[in-house]
């Protein structure tokens, strides 16, 4: 589940920092070490995370590569937090190994800088998870009326999953991942029964109704929330934001920012009880 720094308008994902500053503390053993050995101007320092992040990136590429497949240009949008960790740590490890085989002077810095990166990340990856709530949020008690003039309450609909989407029409990310949500929706099998909302935040109706007719979005499912009201309580202002509900009615992740096809996929997997490809 992504956990965030709120930093005003800035949302930062404390992943995402403590894998810099691992980055950081990595480089800055490897180029210190090396420099006590008389070595200096190395690639290494840039290579290695590079190497990283390209391995991280096409692992989950690969993982998803059916539905990067229509849409091959989607591979390079990296907006989409779609990343594989343990790829990208196999493909450093790797990549020290061959420095070691070929016997690089380089090889005792570039070790130890990925071995302080790896620690960092893995220690921080602990406190975020021993410091996570214990108990998973649930459905929160808020209710907002849809765009057919039904009302909806989000605690009613304990028992199948449920997708909460905030967004809003000014917002280019939120206008970009409705066709991903929409088709995802209509795609989905029978037994997943996943239920889609999309929470409008702070807008007038006219203005919601006419987007999402323009975007071919469900009136049932657009719901209404025009003081913003569920962003504030859930501690979400950021747009778009994801929250993703299981049968039970609990959160099992958040994805904060733009959904690709892959993205979501790998969320919708935690709470439709399918395995993701």
């Amino acid at each position: 589940m992504d956990r965030v720094l709120h930093l005003g308008p800035l949302v930062l994902p404390w992943m995402l920092l403590v894998l810099l500053g691992a980055w950081q503390l990595g480089t800055m053993v490897h180029e210190r070490l090396a420099a006590r050995r008389g070595l200096t101007g190395g690639p290494h320092g840039w290579r290695l995370p590079l190497v990283a992040l390209i391995a991280a990136r096409l692992g989950f590429v690969l993982r998803y590569a059916d539905l990067y497949a229509s849409a091959p240009v989607a591979v390079l949008d990296i907006r989409d937090g779609g990343w594989s960790p343990w790829a990208g740590l196999g493909a450093a490890l790797l990549y020290v190994a061959l420095l070691w085989l070929r016997r690089s002077p380089w090889r005792q810095s570039a070790t130890a800088g990925l071995a302080t990166f790896a620690g960092v990340w893995l220690l921080g990856w602990g406190v975020l998870q021993a410091t996570a709530p214990r108990e998973q949020a649930a459905l929160p008690s808020w209710q907002g009326v849809a765009l057919d003039a039904r009302t909806v309450a989000l605690p009613e609909l304990k028992g199948q999953p449920v997708v909460v989407n905030l967004w809003a029409s000014w917002c280019p990310p939120c206008r970009r991942e409705m066709p991903v949500l929409l088709q995802a929706r209509e795609a989905q099998s029978p037994q997943s029964q996943v239920r889609f909302l999309w929470v409008n935040q702070g807008e007038p109706p006219e203005t919601v109704a006419r987007f999402a007719a323009q975007q071919r979005l469900p009136a049932a499912d657009v719901l209404l929330d025009s003081a913003g009201q569920l962003g504030s309580a859930l501690g979400h202002k950021a747009l778009p934001t994801t929250l993703f509900y299981d049968r039970q009615g609990r959160l099992a992740a958040v994805r904060v920012g733009e959904l690709s096809a892959a993205t979501l996929a790998q969320h919708l997997a935690l709470i439709s009880g399918h395995s993701a490809p």
